[in-house]
């Protein structure tokens, strides 16, 4: 991975994990804001200024690749390297987590 890459997206805000957690399955921006919703209980909105900056912004870097249009709606998918951005971010929450845990015991 690429020292810019791991600079810019670790750690990574809760938009760019939340996109990137998204985007395991093909999906557009709209399709994301109403998941993102959905898992959060409606604690985390995001707006269409930041989703679509956040889309062009991953997919200049190669963390999303566009896959085709469909109703005038983009669809998105995450790609190796996203993934691999991923999977560290989940390692640092779950470090997080563990840490958290042992110190209230």
């Amino acid at each position: 991975m690429d020292a810019h890459i791991k600079k810019v997206y670790v750690p990574m805000t809760e938009t760019g994990f939340y996109i990137l957690l998204c985007l395991r399955r093909p999906n557009h921006g709209y399709g994301i804001v109403q998941t993102v919703k959905e898992l959060t209980d409606h604690e985390i909105i995001l707006s269409p200024g930041t989703m679509y900056g956040s889309l062009s912004k991953m997919e200049k870097d190669g963390l999303i690749t566009f896959l085709r249009e469909e109703e005038k709606r983009k669809i998105y998918q995450i790609t190796e390297l996203g993934l691999e951005v991923l999977n560290l971010e989940l390692k640092r929450i779950e470090r997080i987590y563990r840490n958290a845990k042992e110190m209230t015991l």
